[in-house]
């Protein structure tokens, strides 16, 4: 009998340290964005795909912003266009990543809300979120269905920042440096 409770108390203590680094990876995380809050960046593209033309001759600037403990969002400015904001918040299974797209005016974009939750623990300056299965069906329901094996990568390091999107015809990645930061543009959407 007791070598049954030693072994059961074992288990329970052994499945508790089996989840706590994950929490611990994504809490240093989020803390590091946290750290950020009402700072800007400049930033630049860092992969060569043609499709980020758009991007690339255009100053790029993200600014951390609107900080709670559950929730970060992160405004993306690409030239003069506003329309960008990434929000990362806090889940009871990890981190969720979703992209707020907008008009001039606020009003939501058609695609919007798209993103995923992290599947891994990831570590403290790296998380992945692989698309999820509401993005999935709007990507699909607009005609983007390349869209439906997206996966998001986000770094957070002590001197970058860096937002990228994988899948197998399509790599993106724009980094900013964290050792510089910038002028906050004007908030998006008048808020």
């Amino acid at each position: 009998m007791n070598r049954l409770a030693i072994g059961m108390a074992a288990t329970m203590l052994l499945t508790g340290c089996a989840a706590r680094p994950a929490q611990d990876a994504q809490g240093t995380f989020f803390g590091r964005l946290q750290a950020l809050c009402g700072k800007a960046f400049a930033g630049r593209v860092t992969t060569d795909d043609p499709a980020d033309a758009g991007f690339a001759d255009k100053p790029l600037v993200m600014q951390v912003r609107d900080c709670s403990g559950d929730t970060i969002r992160i405004p993306f400015h690409v030239g003069d266009d506003r329309s960008r904001t990434w929000v990362i918040s806090r889940t009871p299974g990890g981190l969720r990543l979703k992209h707020d797209h907008r008009h001039a005016d606020g009003s939501e974009d058609s695609v919007t809300q798209y993103g995923g939750d992290t599947a891994g623990p990831g570590t403290a300056t790296f998380q992945s979120f692989p698309v999820d299965a509401t993005s999935i069906a709007l990507f699909t329901a607009t005609g983007r269905t390349a869209s439906t094996t997206n996966v998001w990568e986000v770094e957070a390091s002590d001197t970058i920042f860096a937002y990228g999107l994988r899948r197998a015809d399509r790599h993106f990645r724009v980094a900013f440096d964290l050792t510089r930061p910038v002028a906050a543009p004007p908030p998006p959407w008048g808020q």
